[in-house]
């Protein structure tokens, strides 16, 4: 699973409890999107959580 270059968010882990309490693994995957950006001016494919891509911390290239 791919990584968030901007910030290093990926897969979280933990155990998901249902209303019985029976407890089972659980992984929670990031939103993470292959985005074209400019990197030092020049354009560079990244993987890009969608926090980042909200939050304005890429400059998307065209």
């Amino acid at each position: 699973m791919a990584k968030c270059d901007v910030c290093g968010k990926g897969v979280s882990f933990g155990i998901q409890v249902s209303h019985s309490h029976r407890r089972s693994n659980k992984m929670w995957k990031a939103n993470v999107r292959t985005v074209k950006a400019l990197v030092n001016g020049t354009p560079k494919t990244l993987h890009v959580c969608s926090r980042c891509l909200r939050s304005g911390k890429i400059v998307r290239s065209i």
